[in-house]
């Protein structure tokens, strides 16, 4: 069986790019061949990289000023199509492709031609809607009948003018009955039962196959050397960590929180934080941090994650602390909830008071109380393992 993945990135920079290589590890293992198709990151054997920086900045622009997404990038696509023309993919999985370097209609026509199983995997909620990645904070859900005046419409790869938001759900529509044989694999139970009210609701295959996390890498471990390092003393450590730090990711409410915080307290934020942003005095800006093991010994040393996004495909920072022994405060919205259990911290309200109670009840029980439930948990729901066999099951049934 020969496997073909199409995402934005391929490489441990990002979690999807991370994600890619390691199923193409499991795929190999289990004796199929796989290739992976890219646009940034990194190229290796059995790989193709999708056009140019240029062609991705075009494609960018053009997509602002007509307010049409995965509509350009047509050279680079039918040159992604003759590279598929020479390996024969029975299956293509495809993951992130909203990041200007696909036309979709191309290469969905390519898979309806040949009639290629296809699978969708939703990192987030593209795949169903007009355009945007998320729509819950904004309280829209006119994709489940038809988008237009899109709240979102200066974000999620913004348009300047033109609302295309209708046409483009329509089109996706169109694009997916026209393959006979679609699977959709949400990462979270609450995508995947959001995509059953959706456009997708159609497809032969809609399951859950929750994102994983290297429990090798992501372990229990002793932070006390990194703490030293920081400076921290006997600080107890609060931990947030995102890509890039903003409202939607919880950051307002962060701040709010470092206000009521007791002294032997301290917040460290991993990721981009906004320029004009000022952190007070118990607040840590720790940055970037992309080797996995560097990101484990932080989640080690804190003595509680807080995940207040309000928008979660899945929230892989929650599962990964988890997997460390670390407990974890989250919101009641989206995919959070489902990632921790009674046992493994507390799911809040967006309340600041309820946040904050919920953090004194895990710092008063102390770590260690949490620490074995959470490794549990994290080896019972998100082992590498089960997942990459939950999707080489899912390959092999679609080519029988």
């Amino acid at each position: 069986m020969k496997i073909l993945q199409i995402n934005t990135t391929s490489g441990y920079e990002t979690s999807t790019g991370r994600m890619v290589l390691e199923l193409d590890e499991a795929i190999k293992n289990a004796g199929h061949k796989s290739y992976i198709a890219f646009s940034q990151g990194e190229s290796g054997k059995d790989s193709y990289k999708i056009g140019s920086p240029i062609d991705v900045k075009l494609h960018a622009l053009r997509s602002r000023i007509t307010g049409k997404q995965i509509f350009y990038s047509v050279g680079a696509t039918k040159k992604l199509i003759k590279y598929m023309e020479t390996i024969s993919p029975d299956v293509v999985r495809l993951g992130n492709i909203h990041s200007n370097f696909l036309s979709m209609d191309e290469l969905f026509s390519y898979f309806a031609l040949k009639k290629i199983p296809v699978i969708l995997t939703l990192d987030d909620c593209w795949y169903y809607t007009g355009k945007c990645t998320h729509y819950t904070v904004d309280k829209c859900y006119k994709w489940k009948e038809k988008c237009g005046n899109c709240p979102r419409l200066h974000r999620d790869i913004p348009s300047y003018v033109f609302d295309y938001t209708s046409f483009m759900l329509e089109n996706k529509k169109k694009l997916y009955e026209n393959i006979d044989n679609l699977a959709v694999v949400g990462v979270s139970d609450w995508i995947t039962k959001e995509a059953q009210k959706s456009i997708l609701s159609s497809a032969r295959r809609i399951i859950r196959i929750y994102n994983w996390v290297d429990l090798a890498v992501f372990c229990p471990q002793n932070g006390d050397g990194l703490k030293r390092r920081l400076d921290l003393g006997n600080k107890r450590v609060l931990l947030g960590v995102a890509s890039i730090w903003n409202n939607s990711k919880g950051l307002h409410q962060i701040m709010k929180l470092s206000a009521c915080l007791s002294s032997d307290c301290v917040i460290l934020l991993v990721g981009k934080i906004p320029e004009d942003v000022k952190l007070p005095s118990n607040m840590i800006s720790y940055g970037m941090v992309k080797e996995g093991r560097d990101l484990a010994e932080i989640y080690a040393m804190s003595d509680v994650l807080i995940n207040l996004s309000l928008e979660e495909s899945f929230g892989k920072v929650t599962a990964e602390a988890l997997a460390c022994g670390t407990p974890a405060v989250v919101i009641d919205s989206t995919a959070s909830p489902e990632l921790v259990a009674e046992t493994c911290g507390k799911v809040v309200q967006d309340d600041i008071e309820e946040i904050k109670s919920a953090i004194e009840e895990i710092l008063t029980r102390g770590k260690k109380f949490y620490t074995n439930a959470c490794r549990d948990y994290a080896i019972k729901h998100f082992s590498k393992e089960k997942g990459t066999e939950a999707y080489i099951k899912l390959f092999e049934e679609m080519v029988l």
